[in-house]
């Protein structure tokens, strides 16, 4: 606790004035804690009506408050022989350098910057009730012309006062120059976390792919060529198990591809170039028709879906968004693929759209994010992990993605990019 404040203070009380419920409550918080008498007002009025009844050892102002602001309060007081010795402490931002200017204009004693802490407000509180005796001289009238911004302004206060206040100001914006470099410190230690982690992740993926995919491919290609063996003497449950084993293969090799691609979306460089979606489009297209002879669907691509955007990185968003319309359309009678541009506020958006199976858009929110199926894996096979690689491609690029769709009518992913 400030002991020395409490005697300082003796039968007078500190008056704050302090619009802001939240800025209120804090203010009252340090002077409880402190046991500190204290009266808090709301706005300039109910001060001035406050000060009128019992003149305070000091005074806490915010500068912007409805009705008279803390600069005009201020120079009121200054301006009275009865008040103009009350020290008074603005609260403010400091983010305009001409509230500096109005505070030497309103004679104030010390600036505050927002957001401060207990021990700051305090210790200005008890230097400036040390030096109340001799904050101030006779007035003597006297002026002094400040050019500041190619504009003379004239400052009454005491030399005293405005060396004062001038020194609140250095020392608030020392503590804020801290704080930053602080923070500065901090960035720099994280963003290292995070090119380790990202160097890791990047070491993780490389592993992955060539010790995790080569001995699944293996598995793969054997099963397949037992099953596919005439001559191949197994009974029919060891078909049926190495049929099993294929298919399990199949599904970890899926989740693996799309785990990978998920790891890459957020740690490759992105390399940007004059692109054709449409391009991209029609060769994902024909990449997953050769893995998926089964399907048989139209798609149709328009004219002119130029973007300037990473062409390998677009490659995974339309193998994803392109991929599950097949999917998702493979049991409907006439499937239909659409890839296409519109204008929206005067932006272009890209689309992919299908007249599938669909989706409720209750449940949209669920799309975008990791191992999240709005399916069952019975009815269309997947990992969950595509559309959140989708989107933070997509994000990285500066755009955004969105979905809209009906139950039994098919799917539209709309994406835009900066």
């Amino acid at each position: 606790m400030y002991t020395s404040i409490q005697s300082k203070i003796g039968d007078s009380y500190l008056l704050a004035i302090e619009d802001s419920m939240v800025q209120a409550k804090k203010i009252e918080a340090i002077f409880k804690n402190n046991e500190l008498p204290y009266i808090i007002c709301s706005n300039a009025d109910d001060a001035l009506l406050q000060i009128a009844k019992q003149p305070p050892v000091l005074i806490v102002s915010d500068v912007i408050m409805p009705g008279m602001n803390g600069f005009e309060l201020c120079k009121l007081l200054k301006n009275s022989a009865a008040t103009r010795y009350i020290p008074v402490v603005l609260l403010t931002s400091l983010q305009d350098s001409h509230d500096i200017i109005k505070g030497l204009q309103a004679g104030a004693d010390s600036f505050i910057s927002k957001p401060y802490d207990e021990q700051f407000l305090l210790s200005r509180i008890n230097h400036l009730l040390d030096n109340t005796k001799t904050n101030y001289t006779e007035n003597t009238n006297q002026t002094v012309d400040l050019l500041f911004d190619n504009t003379t302004y004239e400052i009454n206060s005491d030399k005293r006062q405005i060396i004062n206040l001038l020194l609140s100001v250095y020392e608030s914006a020392m503590t804020r120059n801290n704080e930053l470099l602080a923070i500065k410190t901090q960035l720099e230690s994280t963003n290292n976390t995070l090119k380790q982690a990202n160097d890791d992740l990047a070491a993780f993926a490389h592993t992955v792919s060539h010790d995790l995919k080569n001995p699944l491919n293996a598995i793969m290609g054997f099963s397949e060529l037992l099953i596919q063996n005439k001559r191949c003497q197994c009974c029919t449950d060891e078909f049926s198990y190495m049929d099993i084993v294929n298919k399990s293969s199949k599904s970890m090799l899926m989740l693996i591809n799309d785990l990978l691609n998920f790891a890459k979306s957020g740690i490759n460089e992105i390399e940007k170039s004059e692109v054709d979606l449409g391009k991209i489009a029609s060769s994902v297209f024909a990449d997953i028709s050769l893995r998926n002879p089964q399907y048989k669907i139209e798609l149709k691509v328009n004219d002119n879906l130029h973007a300037y955007a990473d062409a390998s990185l677009l490659h995974i968003v339309f193998d994803n968004l392109i991929g599950n319309a097949c999917k998702y359309s493979q049991k409907t009678l006439q499937p239909i693929i659409e890839i296409g541009v519109n204008e929206l506020f005067g932006q272009e958006v890209f689309y992919v759209k299908d007249n599938g199976a669909g989706f409720d858009m209750a449940k949209a929110d669920k799309l975008f994010q990791p191992f999240q199926r709005l399916h069952s894996n019975a009815e269309f096979k997947g990992t969950g992990v595509g559309l959140s690689t989708v989107k933070k491609i997509i994000e990285r690029h500066g755009g955004a993605i969105w979905a809209e769709s009906e139950i039994g009518k098919g799917a539209t992913f709309s994406f835009t990019l900066k």
